[in-house]
């Protein structure tokens, strides 16, 4: 039996907002580590991108030969991306704080810390954008 997790993507300028942007994602399991719901997520979306390859992808990790856009990452040319280098450059985002996981607003620190799956669980993707100034 699947469970659907909720998840949103915020980022440092628009955390905490009602308008942060969320989807569902359904796992098979009550526990999932950090490092399986990321593979779940990252592969879910470049399995959507690459049925129909639009001019945008809306991801979590920017594909390589790809431009960040207000619209997501706008794609030099439409080619299919591969789910395992997102997903290996995923890992490494969120060893370089890239982006933090929140379960239910709480910080969750490694790759291998389990979450419980339940229908009122909220996983929170919070991308890390630079200050720009000097």
């Amino acid at each position: 039996m699947s469970t659907t997790l909720k998840i949103r993507d915020e980022t440092t300028l628009s955390f905490g907002g009602d308008d942060a942007e969320g989807f569902t994602l359904d796992v098979l399991t009550s526990r999932i580590t950090v490092r399986e719901l990321i593979r779940a997520r990252v592969y879910q979306e470049v399995y959507q991108y690459n049925l129909d390859r639009p001019e945008y992808f809306q991801g979590l990790i920017q594909p390589s030969d790809a431009e960040r856009s207000l619209n997501g990452f706008k794609m030099r040319e439409r080619r299919s991306i591969d789910p395992e280098k997102q997903f290996e450059m995923a890992i490494k985002a969120f060893y370089s704080n890239g982006f933090i996981v929140l379960l239910d607003d709480r910080q969750v620190d490694e790759l291998e810390d389990e979450i419980e799956v339940r229908p009122d669980t909220t996983i929170t993707f919070l991308k890390l954008v630079p200050l720009v100034g000097g």
